[in-house]
């Protein structure tokens, strides 16, 4: 009698934490009627077949928690061939539900390959009841564990990619004399690019471009501090070397170690003829004179939120009519075509430099289709192109 508590303890125990639907494939009927009364005892809802076709219909026409399928259903064979064959395409069709093999003439090589192809756990027939439910209430559990947590950083990555959105200009300002146009290519998840533009009354704009180290929410979360830090510092007309330093002071003492931002912040000046800029660690942008000739705006300092003593030096040129300013962030030059060969800043310079005579919309059309015929438009990062044409 104890031993009989005991027994109905344990099985009681390894129950379901909710209804689960379980698929039971088996080409035995003693087998499926054996399984039958053991997953209905103990609260599974489980439904039956006999052959590998009928596992894929069944499959299509409802969800299923777990497949607990036999890995032979040919009379006379036991090279579990049909099984094995079955697994991928059921991983193929619902890669989160677990599978389950179970084999009267199963041995160690043939666990190993269910597993390898797909299944969870491998059960070798005749199985023990107790630990047939151990191995089925923890594979569903995991699996539903995993489902939740996939759910809750989906719902995260939706946040942070609305705040990202949200921090990015729905339209480029406008100043007499220069036009902008921009583009922002989201990879999947969220990346660290931001961009922004601050008009200083009707002839000079001040442009901004960064990339934050890290992805979700804590990246878009600094993307939102590091615009409003920008805005903050930049709006009384600010050098930009001192709007890198006082972003960078910022930054330092708010910023979780280890994070870092690459930015760059230009002062175009349309009724002076003037650029101004500080690059803190970003990828150099592109000054391209209407002759052809081609300056890159590296100097600055290091990136931000490392050093909090960092200072900037700035970098000034005289600008012309028909000069166009390319500002990109690594998404553009570090994408990869089938042969994993890297787009590169000198294939950026030279799209640049063909596409120099259009005017800003045009020009920026014509750099993309450039850059996507490489990468096949497949981005593995934010990619954000920004020109300006005077």
């Amino acid at each position: 009698m104890l031993l009989l508590g005991l027994r109905m303890f344990n099985m009681a125990a390894i129950r379901p934490e909710t209804s689960a639907r379980v698929l039971v494939a088996d080409d035995q009927p003693d087998v499926l009627e054996a399984l039958r009364w053991l997953l209905t005892g103990e609260g599974y809802e489980p439904e039956f077949v006999s052959s590998t076709p009928a596992v894929m219909e069944r499959l299509r026409e409802r969800p299923f928690d777990l497949l607990l399928m036999d890995l032979n259903y040919t009379r006379d064979t036991t090279s579990g061939r049909e099984g094995l064959e079955l697994i991928p395409r059921v991983r193929a069709h619902d890669p989160s539900m677990p599978i389950v093999v179970m084999t009267g003439w199963g041995s160690v090589d043939t666990a190993v390959e269910a597993m390898r192809r797909g299944a969870r756990s491998f059960v070798q027939k005749p199985w023990e009841d107790v630990a047939l439910l151990e191995i089925l209430q923890r594979e569903i559990n995991d699996a539903r564990a995993t489902k939740r947590r996939d759910t809750k950083q989906q719902r995260e990555f939706e946040e942070a990619r609305l705040i990202q959105r949200g921090l990015l200009p729905t339209s480029m300002p406008r100043a007499q004399g220069l036009a902008l146009a921009s583009s922002w290519q989201p990879a999947n998840g969220v990346g660290g690019d931001c961009f922004d533009a601050l008009p200083f009354g009707p002839g000079a704009v001040g442009l901004s471009i960064a990339d934050v180290a890290g992805k979700g929410v804590p990246a878009a979360l600094l993307m939102s501090n590091l615009q409003a830090a920008v805005r903050a510092f930049g709006q009384d007309g600010a050098s930009p070397s001192s709007v890198c330093a006082s972003v960078n002071r910022l930054l330092c003492r708010n910023m979780a170690s280890g994070r870092f931002v690459t930015f760059c912040y230009a002062r175009i000046d349309v009724a002076t003829r003037r650029l101004t800029y500080a690059n803190a660690g970003h990828n150099p942008p592109l000054l391209v004179r209407a002759d052809g000739s081609i300056e890159k705006l590296s100097p600055g300092g290091t990136v931000l939120g490392v050093f909090t003593e960092s200072t900037y030096e700035q970098g000034e040129f005289p600008l012309r009519a028909g000069d166009r300013l390319v500002f990109y962030t690594d998404g553009i030059t570090e994408g990869r075509n089938r042969d994993g060969e890297e787009y590169g800043e000198d294939r950026l310079a030279a799209a640049a430099h063909r596409h120099r005579a259009h005017d800003a919309d045009a020009m920026l059309a014509a750099m993309l289709q450039d850059v996507e015929a490489f990468n096949g438009s497949t981005y593995e990062d934010d990619a954000t192109l920004i020109v300006a044409a005077l």
